[in-house]
């Protein structure tokens, strides 16, 4: 795949209305707003992926309004409309297939298109795709860092195969941490059953995950999980919409009871980027073809990068105002 290989947003619709730059040579920004629809896919599953329609899904529910009206979850507007306001681009989906046999494939490009955001000074935030993106994800990052992972999501995802499969969306905890410049872990929002075994637990634990379930933080708020987070840490921030609860975000294929609420999800992107540097985020398992009419689940996708973008203009990771 060339750099200038990306697809065009479905629909002619970026997100929140900000330029498409889909040649990743040519790329300036501070930040730049990727599609991965596909990762690596089980082969026994069908191939038609519930999540792969879900960046066309955000980028509907994004105005552009939204960037420059008062924002009461940031407390000021995202952006103030003058020349100090951040470079925001959207970069397109990166191409790739449904298909179990093109999983290597559609890894290769997706760690590729990152890789050229991170080579041209942008922080990549990307919308999957199920959780089997962010293994692509984290792989772009490789000389750089280190990096503390936070993940929210109900489940372990330290799987080390399913399926005959490595890189499916029960492993990319168990990837991340087999990557040199990944050093930490905090789990957030676990709940309920899903792949993990005991064994996997004890893995995790093993290596140093730090893992915060949805039942500690109703009872002890969000800093049950920020204060495992290093100050001044270089965070990899991946969201798996099935860690938020259902009365947030029904729009998941593995519904579970409780979560994290989502003002927990805000005080937690806040909170990561009060203490360090976000350098990369993902948004992966909204499962577009479950949400319902009114698109609480896109919108809420929407919301989150907007409130991450806001967080980094706070804490001057970005230029802002």
């Amino acid at each position: 795949m060339t750099s200038a290989g990306m697809k065009p947003p479905s629909g002619g619709r970026s997100f929140a209305g900000v330029p498409v730059v889909t040649d990743l040579a040519l790329l300036e920004a501070e930040v730049a707003i990727l599609g991965i629809p596909y990762g690596t896919t089980y082969d026994t599953e069908n191939p038609v992926n519930e999540s792969a329609g879900s960046p066309t899904a955000i980028r509907a529910r994004s105005a552009p309004s939204h960037l420059y009206h008062y924002d009461f979850d940031i407390g000021a507007p995202v952006f103030s409309g003058t020349p100090a306001d951040p470079r925001i681009v959207d970069c397109g989906d990166v191409p790739g297939s449904p298909l179990p046999a093109e999983g290597k494939a559609n890894r290769a490009m997706a760690t590729a298109a990152v890789r050229a955001i991170l080579k041209a000074g942008a922080v990549p935030i990307v919308l999957g795709g199920d959780d089997s993106v962010p293994i692509p994800f984290f792989a772009a990052f490789e000389g750089r860092g280190p990096f503390t992972v936070v993940q929210v999501d109900a489940h372990l995802d330290w799987r080390d195969e399913l399926h005959g499969s490595r890189f499916g969306y029960s492993s990319p905890m168990r990837r991340a941490s087999e990557m040199d410049w990944i050093t930490g872990m905090v789990q957030v929002g676990l709940r309920g059953t899903g792949s993990a075994r005991a064994s996997d637990v004890a893995d995790a634990q093993a290596w140093g995950s730090r893992l915060v379930t949805a039942r500690e933080v109703r009872q002890r708020g969000i800093a049950a999980a920020l204060e495992h987070l290093p100050e001044g840490g270089e965070f990899l921030v991946t969201i798996d919409c099935d860690g938020i609860d259902p009365a947030d975000f029904p729009g998941v294929s593995a519904l579970a009871p409780g979560g994290l609420a989502y003002h927990d999800v805000l005080d937690l992107i806040g909170g990561i980027a009060a203490k360090g540097r976000i350098a990369g985020l993902d948004i992966v398992e909204f499962g577009c073809d479950y949400d319902p009419p009114s698109g609480l689940g896109a919108t809420v996708c929407s919301r989150l990068v907007l409130t991450a973008i806001g967080a980094m203009i706070r804490s001057g990771q970005l230029r802002g105002t």
